[in-house]
């Protein structure tokens, strides 16, 4: 009983004990805290990769096909066996995709994939990442009239791609006639001070003529010049300034043909009224993020459903030559990870397989550059792909196959080892903690040599005398890991409501989506990871009591009184 005493008196009247505590305290929670927020990224990124990519990947190397896609698919499926749950066969390609913004064309590298829209979203969560309702149940490539996710702008689809081509045709109606002449305001004197022998008494300065399409503001003139008898617009369409256009568009029923189809030489196409082969793009490739004057978040669009864009990629002979091909964008998807939504564009494999030259013109069999394969839940990863890889051995078919986190084997390398550095760096403040324990007791040994010869005189034996400061350490430990842990859980837990908080108070953004795509700040608790965090400051508290204890238990009863 007189160990207890003794240890919470030492521990109530030496406040340096209270610095000791605070620092175990402020090192757990911030563990606690830090090892959530990086368990919750890394969650968060294993889902979406997991989403965009399949189980198992069987990917021939560099640009060659893997010939015959239908025998490739039965031998997979026999070596998988049950543990296959469903397969699809895909194009990967690399491509440059050029659109027009404001009068420039806009080139950006792009991976293309040609893809089965009936089996490819079996694979993975491709389907769920799609802007429209209809798509995900089923992808067919057409553009739709509306309907999309309320991150694209309201007309994207066929009202905006008939209103393009509208303004399109009224520009070149107005200028394809006027004459190409130098107006009189662009005759410019030129300076007699650096006139020098032969050169001209003008300068020719031609005034560039702004296509309608890149302004940001058009005039207002549209709507109030040409409404119908009732009094109303003639159809709710932005403002063009251009009567004849509009009069076209409030003629024209949306997406009249829903015809996919590419011009063919001496046949007319209609871009108002037919698409080109449909594309799927990230919607990071078709806009860029950026905070408004507000502080807001806002997103300015390259491209959208109902633009057209040209695609340049290689052919499948020998020597790969570039080819190149209009699309129409049909849909974008947002997997929320910036590697795919800023580089992946996807197209139908039958069309990609064609252009490419892929297709066999005698067997009739087509090429394919990847087998992606989803497994049943719970079916050995490892196991599935040694089978694959004993079938088609290196030595005999150049191809790659490996597992989802195979391939991206780095980044998540790189994300474990930043968690064990920040782990380590951490605990170092809980040992530093210890320090302080540690010489915080030496002190109290020294100031307490005649308490500790008394108790000794007394009949207190060594192993009592030791406990007293182990049990100190011990409370220290306690006391110190139970706030840190009272502090960590709900700081943790509710990171994100403090961080906006915080944010507001200060005016300064701590969690900026532009740059990390994530609409907030993601934490996992997990119980064990709090469980060893209070277990080691405890731990390194009791460590730092040994040395005094063991001293205090050394001491002589005659040594410790000699001069009192």
């Amino acid at each position: 009983m007189y160990k207890l005493l003794l240890c919470w008196r030492y521990l109530r009247t030496r406040y340096i004990a209270l610095a000791s505590i605070i620092s175990v305290t402020l090192g757990v929670a911030t563990l606690i805290v830090v090892n959530s927020v990086m368990q919750g990224f890394s969650s968060e990124m294993h889902k979406r990769l997991h989403n965009i990519l399949s189980d198992i990947v069987v990917e021939s190397a560099g640009l060659d096909s893997m010939y015959d896609r239908q025998w490739h698919e039965r031998e997979v499926r026999r070596v998988v066996g049950d543990d296959l749950e469903a397969i699809t066969s895909i194009v990967r390609v690399p491509a440059m995709i050029s659109m027009r913004y404001r009068g420039r064309t806009v080139t950006q590298q792009v991976m293309l994939i040609g893809i089965d829209p009936e089996t490819y979203g079996q694979v993975g969560s491709f389907s769920e990442h799609l802007l429209h309702a209809d798509d995900r149940r089923g992808l067919n490539f057409k553009l739709h009239d509306g309907g999309y996710d309320e991150r694209l702008p309201a007309d994207s689809g066929w009202q905006h791609r008939q209103l393009r081509v509208a303004a399109e045709r009224a520009y070149e109606d107005l200028y394809k006639s006027e004459p190409l002449e130098t107006p009189a305001a662009a005759v410019t004197p030129r300076s007699t001070e650096k006139r020098t022998s032969g050169e001209s008494d003008i300068v020719l300065r031609p005034i560039p003529r702004v296509h309608p399409l890149d302004q940001t503001e058009l005039p207002p003139s549209f709507r109030d010049a040409h409404r119908n008898e009732g009094g109303g617009p003639v159809r709710d369409v932005p403002d063009t300034g251009f009567p004849d256009a509009a009069a076209d568009l409030s003629d024209q029923p949306v997406n009249p043909f829903d015809s996919v189809r590419p011009p063919s030489a001496g046949d007319e196409f209609d871009p108002a009224r037919e698409q080109y082969i449909g594309v799927v793009v990230g919607i990071a490739l078709g806009s860029v993020k950026y905070h408004g004057p507000d502080g807001s978040v806002q997103e300015e669009w390259l491209c959208r459903p109902g633009d057209d864009v040209t695609i340049t990629f290689p052919t499948a002979g020998m020597p790969p030559k570039p080819v190149d091909a209009p699309f129409t964008i049909v849909n974008m998807y947002e997997s929320k990870m910036s590697e795919y939504d800023s580089s992946f564009a996807f197209v139908p494999l039958a069309d990609l397989q064609r252009m490419r030259g892929m297709v066999d013109p005698l067997s009739g069999t087509a090429g394919v550059t990847s087998i992606q394969i989803k497994l049943r839940p719970g079916a050995d990863l490892n196991a599935v792909r040694d089978k694959l890889r004993e079938r088609f051995p290196p030595q005999q078919y150049p191809y790659r196959i490996q597992t989802w986190r195979e391939m991206q084997g780095p980044l998540l390398a790189a994300v474990r080892l930043e968690t064990t550095i920040l782990n380590v760096l951490l605990f170092l403040i809980i040992a530093v903690a210890g320090f302080g324990i540690l010489a915080t007791f030496f002190m109290i040994v020294v100031e307490k040599t005649r308490d500790i010869g008394v108790l000794k005189a007394l009949g207190a034996p060594s192993r009592g005398v030791m406990s007293i400061f182990l049990g100190y350490g011990i409370s220290l430990g306690l006391v110190g890991a139970g706030a840190g842990v009272a502090i960590g859980l709900p700081f943790a837990i509710y990171i994100d409501t403090i961080a906006k908080l915080i944010e507001r108070l200060t005016g300064q953004a701590l969690f900026d989506p532009t740059v990390y795509y994530f609409d907030s700040i993601p934490s996992v608790v997990e119980p064990a990871t709090v469980a060893w965090v209070a277990a080691g400051a405890v731990l390194i508290a009791v460590m730092a009591s040994v040395l005094p204890a063991m001293r205090a238990a050394r001491l002589h009863p005659v040594e410790a009184l000699r001069y009192e």
